[in-house]
């Protein structure tokens, strides 16, 4: 196996299980884009959900402490 093979396998076990929580918190059952811009396309929108989600849930924290 080259080194840079090694470095992929690496890679891909570190990021799985992140990939994993976004499919299963984030609704993400299956991917219906194709080839490999489809796989990055899904992964930014999944972080931008994920991201969106967390901001929302800061924003409703926030605003559950002003006075009415």
């Amino acid at each position: 196996m080259t080194p840079e093979i090694k470095r992929e396998r690496r890679r891909r076990s570190a990021i799985e299980p992140v990939i994993g929580h976004l499919k299963s918190e984030h609704r993400m059952g299956r991917n219906y884009l194709w080839h490999r811009q489809g796989d990055a396309i899904n992964a930014i929108l999944a972080a931008g959900g994920c991201n969106f989600r967390q901001i929302l849930v800061q924003l409703i924290l926030q605003l559950q402490f002003v006075p009415r």
